[in-house]
C-alpha cells in the first residue's frame, strides 16, 4: 500500500503518497525542474531530460520524440503558465526509475497533471553521483474553454441546423437533410447572422458591424442539417497559405505535432482534424484548402470556381476565390459538396489520367518518390489506368501572371482598410498587399487576358482527362522554420496549386501520400486531383478509387 506523506516542493509542502524506498536524489531532481519551468530556465529544462532520440514528451498538442524535438519546443514556446505543485504521487519502479505523478495549480485557475518517468543516468559511479532525468512526460494542462488559434467564436451549436421544420428559413425539401448530426467550422470571412467577420485581424474585427444574414455558402450547410460549432481563424486576409497568425497563433497540427496547420482555412482545418468538427467550410484561392489538407490528411475539396454562390463572402481575389470543405473522410465531403452544389451544373468525369513530370521539380525528394510509389501501386492493383505525360509548359510564368492578377485583386479588396490601419498586418502578408499596391490596372488586365489565353490552351492539352500531382510540394514545415524557409515551401507550392486556379477548375486532396521526416515518424502528403470544370461530384467519386 502507499504511504502517505508530506514532500517539499519548492518553498511549501504537498501532499504525497509514495510506494517503494524514495531513491536518493530524486525528490531534489523534481524540486529543481519545477524551479526551472517557473524561471524559465532553457538550460536547466533541456538538462532534465535524457539526452537521448527516443526521450518523449506528449500533450494535447501531440507527441515529440527526440531530445532535439523536446528542446526546440520549449525555445518557441517560451515561458509555460505559472504552476504550483498541490499533489505528488511516487510509485517506485526500481533503484534507478520512478513514476512520478503531480497534480498543479495553474496560476489561471483548474488544476493540470503530469505524469513523468524519471530514470537515474547509468555508468559506474555511485547512485547518489548519478543524475535523475526524465526519459517521458505527459502533460494534461487545465484545458482552456477556447483554443485561440482555433476558434474565434464557439457554442454548442453557435447556430443550429435545419430541423424536420424548416426553422432556418429556405428549406430544401422533406427528406433532405443529409447532413444532420455534423458539424461545421466557418472560416472567419463568412457571414454568420448577428456576428462579425475578422479575417484574422483583431483591428478589422473590432470595427465590423454585425452581419444580418448567413453567407450562402453556411446557409447550405444548416439546410442541409448541419449545425454549426462555431467561427473558425484564418491567415490574416486568407493571404497565405502557411496557417501563421501573428494576433491568434498558429492552430495545432495534430498528424505531424510541432510543424504549422497550412492554411489560409487553417482554424477549420484544425477543429476537423482534432474532431472538433466534422466539416470545415473554407475558402481556396491559391490553395487555401488543399494545403491545410494536404498537411493534416484530411479531405479537401476546392470546386469549380463560381460553382457555390460566394454571396456573404469576404473576398481576396474574386477571379480565382473558391468555396469549399475539409474532412476527415469523403463521404462526409461528398455529402456537404452535394448540400452546396447545383447538380443540374454537374458533368461527368472518365478515369482518364494525366501527369506533367515538369510539374514535380519544385518537390522535394520524398514527395517526389512517393507520388511515383502510389501511382505505380494504384495502377498495378488495376485499381485506376495508368497515367499518361504531358507538357503543360512554363509554369513559373503561368504562376507569375496568377501572382500579378491576385495580388491586384487583394489591394482592391482590402487596400483601402489597410492603408488606414497601417502596422496591423504581419510582415509577410503586408508584403504581399504591398505589391498588389504597386500593380497597374493596366499590368492587371494584361495579365488576366494572359490568363485567359493560359485557360484554354491548358484545357485544350488535358482534353477532359484528370491531372495528378502531390497537393503541397513537402510535408508541414515545422513550426521553428525561418520566413524565408516558409516563403520558399509557399512559392514552390503554389507552383502546383496556382495551376487549378489559372483553370477555374475543381480540385480534391486525397490523404493517401506519407513521407518520412528526420525524426523517423512519417507526415501526410496530399494526392491532388485536378477535374474540368462542373465535374466535381464526379471528381470526387474517382478521389474515392484512390483511397481504397
Amino acid at each position: 500500500m502507499p504511504r502517505h506523506e508530506e514532500a517539499r516542493v519548492g518553498s511549501g509542502t504537498v501532499p504525497t503518497t509514495l510506494e517503494g524506498d524514495l531513491p536518493d536524489g530524486l525528490s531534489a531532481a523534481f524540486d529543481a525542474y519545477e524551479r526551472a519551468l517557473a524561471a524559465d530556465d532553457q538550460a536547466a529544462l533541456a538538462a532534465a531530460f535524457e539526452p537521448t532520440a527516443t526521450v518523449m514528451r506528449a500533450d494535447a498538442g501531440g507527441l515529440l520524440v527526440g531530445h532535439d524535438a523536446i528542446t526546440a519546443f520549449r525555445g518557441r514556446r517560451g515561458s509555460g503558465p505559472v504552476r504550483r505543485v498541490v499533489e505528488c504521487h511516487v510509485r517506485v519502479l526500481d533503484a534507478d526509475t520512478a513514476l512520478v505523478v503531480s497534480v498543479n495549480a495553474p496560476a489561471s485557475g483548474g488544476r493540470g497533471v503530469v505524469t513523468q518517468l524519471w530514470r537515474r543516468e547509468s555508468g559506474s559511479g555511485s547512485q547518489g553521483a548519478r543524475p535523475w532525468r526524465i526519459a517521458s512526460a505527459q502533460v494534461q494542462a487545465s484545458p482552456p474553454a477556447i483554443d485561440r488559434r482555433v476558434w474565434r467564436v464557439v457554442g454548442e451549436p453557435l447556430v443550429s441546423g435545419r430541423r424536420d421544420d424548416g426553422v432556418t428559413g429556405s428549406a430544401p425539401p422533406p427528406g433532405s437533410r443529409a447532413l444532420a448530426g455534423e458539424t461545421v467550422a466557418v472560416k472567419d470571412l463568412f457571414a454568420v447572422a448577428g456576428h462579425t467577420i475578422g479575417a484574422g485581424v483583431p483591428a478589422r474585427l473590432a470595427g465590423a458591424t454585425p452581419e444580418t444574414g448567413h453567407a450562402a455558402a453556411v446557409q447550405h450547410l444548416l439546410d442541409a442539417g448541419a449545425d454549426l460549432r462555431g467561427i473558425a481563424q484564418t491567415d490574416e486576409f486568407a493571404y497565405s497559405i502557411a496557417g501563421r497568425n501573428s494576433a491568434y497563433g498558429t492552430p495545432p497540427n495534430p498528424a505531424v505535432p510541432g510543424a504549422i496547420s497550412g492554411g489560409s482555412t487553417s482554424g477549420p482545418a484544425a477543429a476537423v482534424a482534432l474532431g472538433q468538427a466534422s466539416i470545415g467550410l473554407g475558402t481556396d484561392t491559391g490553395g487555401s484548402l488543399r494545403v491545410p489538407a494536404s498537411y493534416q490528411g484530411l479531405w479537401g475539396l476546392r470546386t469549380t470556381h463560381g460553382a457555390v454562390d460566394r454571396t456573404g463572402l469576404l473576398p481576396l481575389a474574386p477571379s480565382f476565390d473558391t468555396v469549399g470543405w475539409l474532412t476527415r473522410d469523403v463521404d462526409t465531403l461528398r455529402r456537404a459538396a452535394e448540400a452546396s452544389l447545383p447538380s443540374a451544373d454537374q458533368v461527368s468525369v472518365e478515369s482518364s489520367y494525366v501527369v506533367d513530370p515538369a510539374l514535380l521539380s519544385s518537390v522535394t525528394p520524398e514527395v517526389r518518390a512517393e507520388f511515383g510509389r502510389a501511382l505505380d501501386e494504384a495502377t498495378a492493383a488495376g485499381r485506376v489506368p495508368r497515367p499518361e505525360q504531358v507538357l503543360l509548359g512554363d509554369v513559373a510564368q503561368l504562376f507569375e501572371l496568377f501572382r500579378v492578377l491576385q495580388a491586384f485583386e487583394a489591394w482592391q479588396s482590402d487596400g483601402d482598410w489597410i492603408t488606414a490601419h497601417p502596422g496591423e498586418l504581419a510582415a509577410d502578408v503586408a508584403a504581399r498587399f504591398a505589391f498588389g499596391a504597386t500593380i497597374s490596372p493596366r499590368q492587371a488586365e494584361e495579365a488576366r487576358v494572359a490568363l485567359g489565353h493560359e485557360r484554354h490552351r491548358l484545357e485544350s492539352l488535358l482534353d477532359g482527362r484528370v491531372l495528378l500531382l502531390p497537393s503541397a510540394s513537402s510535408a508541414a514545415p515545422s513550426l521553428g522554420a525561418s520566413a524565408a524557409e516558409v516563403d520558399a515551401v509557399r512559392s514552390a507550392t503554389l507552383g502546383l496549386t496556382c495551376v487549378a486556379g489559372v483553370l477555374g477548375a475543381p480540385a480534391v486532396s486525397v490523404p493517401v501520400l506519407e513521407v518520412p521526416l528526420a525524426s523517423g515518424r512519417r507526415a501526410p502528403v496530399g494526392l491532388c486531383l485536378v477535374g474540368p470544370r462542373g465535374s466535381d461530384l464526379s471528381l470526387l467519386d474517382l478521389a474515392a478509387t484512390w483511397a481504397t
